[in-house]
C-alpha cells in the first residue's frame, strides 16, 4: 500500500485531492438522498393520516346516515342530473331507484299535490334565485293511491365563475311516523276540543236536566193538601213517582259516569239466570209506556239461560238500553229479546219503531255527553255508561238504524 501511495503521488500530484473530493461528494449525495427520503416519509405518513382521517370521517358519515335513515344526493346543475351519493332509508319506495336520473323525472314520483311545488323550489336554487332548498312532500308508491311522506334539504355547493350554481347536495328522509304522530295529534286535540264543547253544553243543560222533574216533584207535592177528589190525588201522586224516577235516573247517570271516570270496574262475577231478570226489568218498563200508543214485547226463546258475569252492570246495560228506547218511541213497539251466538255468546237486543238514528250520527251514539236531539231530555250519558260496563265484560256493543223508521240496540256478552 505503502508503494502505491508513493507510486500514486510520484505519477501525479493531484490524484489524492481528487479522491478526497469524489468521495465528499458521494458523501454529500448520500445525505441529500437519506434527507430527501426522510422528507418524503414524513409526508407520506401525513398523507396516510389524513387518508385515515378521511376513512374514519367517511365511516362516521356513513354511521350517523344509517343510523338518521338518510339519502344523500347532489344535482349537477349544468347536465340537470341528480345523482344518489348514499341511501340509507327504510322501504324508500320508488323515489330513487336508478342512482341518477333527470330532476325532471322527480315529478312524476312526487303526488300531483305537491309536485309542482316541489319543482319551483328546486328551480330557485337551480337557478340561484334561492340559496336553500327545503321541502315536505308525498312520494307515490306504485299505480295505486298508496304514498309515504318525504322531507328533503338542499344548499348551493359550488358556483362558477360568473357565481352561478354548478353543484347542489342535499339530502332526504322519510316522515311517516312523524306525520302520523301530527294526524294523531290533531285528532287528539279535535276530539279533546269536540268533549270539552259537550262538557260546557251538558253542564249547561243538566241544570234544566235536574230543574224540570224537581219542580214537578215540589209543585204537585205542593197541590196534595188542598186536592180533595181521590182521582185528582192519585193523579198527582203518579206525575210524582214519574219526575222522582226521571230525577233518580239523572243522578244514577252521574253516579255511574263518575265511576267509569274513576275506572271503578271491578267485576263481581256469579252465575245468574238472566231470563227472569230479562222480565222483571220489561214488566217495570211496561209501566212507564202508554199502553194505548206503545206495546212493549220480549222475544225469550229460552226460559233459563245461565250466564257467569256482573249482574249489576248486566241490568245496567239492559236499563240504559230500553231508557233509550222508551225516551225516543212515542208509537208503536218496543221489544226486548235475546239470542244465543256460537262460541257461548249471547246476543241481547232491544228494538224500537221510534225516530231510528241517522247514519253519521251512528259512530258518534255511544260517546259520552252526546246527544242527536239537544231538545230531547236527557244527559247524554247512558249509551256511554252501557258501552264502558259492555266492554268490561269482554263483550261488544252497536246500533243498525234508518232515520224515521227505528232502531236495534244489540249487545253481544260472553255467557261464562
Amino acid at each position: 500500500m505503502y508503494n502505491l501511495l508513493l507510486y500514486t503521488q510520484s505519477e501525479s500530484p493531484y490524484l489524492v485531492p481528487a479522491l478526497w473530493l469524489g468521495g465528499a461528494l458521494l458523501f454529500l449525495w448520500l445525505f441529500i438522498m437519506i434527507f430527501v427520503q426522510r422528507r418524503a416519509g414524513r409526508k407520506l405518513q401525513t398523507e396516510l393520516v389524513e387518508l385515515e382521517k378521511v376513512r374514519q370521517n367517511n365511516v362516521e358519515s356513513e354511521f350517523v346516515l344509517k343510523a338518521m335513515k338518510l339519502s344523500t344526493w347532489h344535482i349537477d346543475v349544468p347536465t340537470k342530473m341528480l345523482y344518489v351519493d348514499a341511501d340509507f332509508r327504510d322501504n324508500k319506495g320508488g323515489l330513487v331507484g336508478p342512482p341518477e336520473f333527470p330532476i325532471e323525472d322527480l315529478t312524476n314520483v312526487i303526488d300531483r299535490a305537491d309536485a309542482q311545488r316541489v319543482w319551483m323550489a328546486i328551480d330557485k336554487i337551480c337557478t340561484g334565485a334561492s340559496p336553500s332548498y327545503h321541502e315536505v312532500y308525498r312520494v307515490k308508491l306504485g299505480k295505486g293511491a298508496l304514498f309515504y311522506w318525504e322531507e328533503s334539504y338542499g344548499t348551493i355547493a359550488a358556483r362558477d365563475v360568473d357565481g352561478n350554481p354548478t353543484r347542489i347536495v342535499g339530502t332526504s328522509m322519510r316522515i311517516d311516523a312523524q306525520k302520523q304522530m301530527e294526524a294523531d295529534l290533531i285528532a287528539a286535540r279535535n276530539k279533546a276540543e269536540e268533549s270539552d264543547r259537550l262538557k260546557t253544553a251538558f253542564l249547561a243543560n243538566m241544570g234544566h236536566e235536574i230543574r224540570t222533574p224537581l219542580n214537578a216533584i215540589v209543585g204537585f207535592a205542593d197541590l196534595l193538601p188542598v186536592v180533595e177528589s181521590e182521582e185528582d190525588r192519585n193523579q198527582l201522586i203518579s206525575e210524582i213517582q214519574k219526575n222522582n224516577y226521571k230525577l233518580l235516573n239523572i243522578i244514577d247517570g252521574l253516579v255511574s259516569m263518575s265511576k267509569v271516570e274513576a275506572e271503578a270496574k271491578s267485576l263481581v262475577k256469579s252465575q245468574t239466570n238472566i231470563v227472569p231478570v230479562l222480565q222483571e226489568i220489561a214488566d217495570y218498563y211496561r209501566t212507564m209506556v202508554d199502553g194505548s200508543t206503545v206495546v212493549l214485547a220480549t222475544q225469550f226463546p229460552y226460559p233459563e239461560i245461565l250466564m257467569n258475569t256482573d249482574i249489576t252492570k248486566f241490568k245496567e246495560i239492559v236499563n240504559n238500553l230500553m231508557q233509550n228506547a222508551v225516551k225516543f218511541t212515542a208509537q208503536g213497539s218496543i221489544t226486548l229479546g235475546f239470542d244465543l251466538q256460537q262460541g257461548d255468546k249471547l246476543l241481547l237486543w232491544v228494538l224500537d219503531t221510534g225516530k231510528g238514528i241517522a247514519e253519521e250520527h251512528q259512530k258518534r251514539i255511544f260517546e259520552r255527553f252526546f246527544k242527536v236531539d239537544e231538545y230531547v231530555p236527557g244527559t247524554g250519558l247512558g249509551l256511554s255508561v252501557a258501552k264502558s260496563h259492555v266492554e268490561s265484560l269482554g263483550g261488544s256493543i252497536g246500533v243498525d238504524s234508518v232515520l224515521g223508521n227505528g232502531s236495534r240496540f244489540w249487545v253481544e256478552l260472553p255467557l261464562s
